[in-house]
């Protein structure tokens, strides 16, 4: 920009205040970023975001109650100019491609050096999509010789049943999922039910088995 003094404003959406806080030290450090406002849910993301006026938010994956591409998606319906960055500790190959159908202009794991972060942040206020190299590489290789997407089985998942199958895989049970995404047991019950009609698993074990060798695949 011309003037030497405009920051990006930038929202952080992550309901762990110690993330939170981190993050907006390092944003706040570069002289032309700076932290707007901070939320840990949708309802206070959506007031933040009318109140606030960023230009990017960067959303978790997961928060308190909610799934993180549930929240996207009502983000980009209410104000679909703004640009979202998804920060997650979730595997990419889990959730990326679906972030960015979903409305996202980037997805980055938690875990990266300070230094990529800052560049997925510059890279997509710049008005391009990030993706990291190694999943740049993987959407290719999902390209038939055709040229048409090749999506994964587990697309017929929808994103919250996705995230159950992937923690089942982690070797987690009912109530611990339940726990982790703030759910009934009775509910994670249901997807678990989904999931197993969907894949076409007879049981349980069927779907352990299934979601640990989908994991290490």
């Amino acid at each position: 920009m011309s003037d030497k003094h405009h920051k990006y404003r930038i929202l952080l959406v992550e309901d762990h205040p110690i993330a939170r806080q981190g993050l907006a030290e390092l944003i706040n450090q570069e002289k032309d970023l700076t932290v707007c406002g901070g939320a840990e849910s949708l309802p206070e993301a959506l007031d933040q975001i009318a109140k606030r006026d960023p230009v990017l938010v960067i959303l978790d994956v997961t928060l308190r109650g909610s799934n993180g591409l549930e929240v996207l998606k009502h983000i980009k319906t209410g104000f679909p100019k703004i640009k979202v960055l998804m920060l997650s500790m979730h595997d990419e190959a889990l959730y990326a491609l679906r972030a960015i159908r979903a409305g996202a202009s980037g997805y980055i794991m938690k875990h990266e050096a300070t230094d990529r972060i800052l560049g997925a942040i510059r890279k997509v206020l710049s008005g391009d999509v990030y993706l990291s190299e190694r999943m740049e590489r993987r959407t290719l290789q999902q390209l038939t010789r055709r040229g048409e997407y090749s999506g994964s089985p587990l697309e017929v998942l929808s994103d919250r049943e996705l995230e159950v199958f992937n923690m089942i895989g982690q070797g987690k049970g009912t109530r611990h999922i339940a726990e982790e995404l703030h759910l009934s047991i009775k509910t994670v019950e249901s997807h678990r039910a989904h999931i197993k009609e969907k894949l076409n698993l007879s049981n349980g074990t069927e779907l352990v088995q299934h979601a640990i060798q989908w994991r290490d695949i």
